[in-house]
């Protein structure tokens, strides 16, 4: 009989054991999905940002271009492209919101 207690001690003690650990793995993956959840939010706002300097880009070269070459057709041109690019950046962010 001592030894089916002392078995049934070992076998009791092996599954809080085991409890402990799943709770431990559960809390471990809670915080690793709320970390990748806050990288992929900074992923975005780099994405955002990473847009926003293109089309920064893009109006320094227009000015640039408005500068050395006084091209009245290639300036409207440009510009007409420019803002169809942000008609389409915004409705794009319309769409997400």
């Amino acid at each position: 009989m001592f030894d089916y207690e002392t078995t049934l001690s070992s076998i009791d003690y092996k599954v809080r054991q085991l409890v402990d650990e799943n709770k431990r793995l559960k809390e471990t993956a809670l915080s690793l999905t709320e970390k990748n959840e806050e990288l992929t939010d900074v992923i975005n706002d780099q994405k955002k940002i990473i847009e926003q300097l293109k089309e920064e880009n893009q109006i320094t070269k227009l000015r640039n271009t408005l500068v050395e070459k006084g091209d009245s057709a290639e300036i409207k041109l440009k510009i007409n492209q420019l803002i169809r690019n942000i008609d389409k950046s915004l409705s794009l962010l319309k769409e997400v919101e």
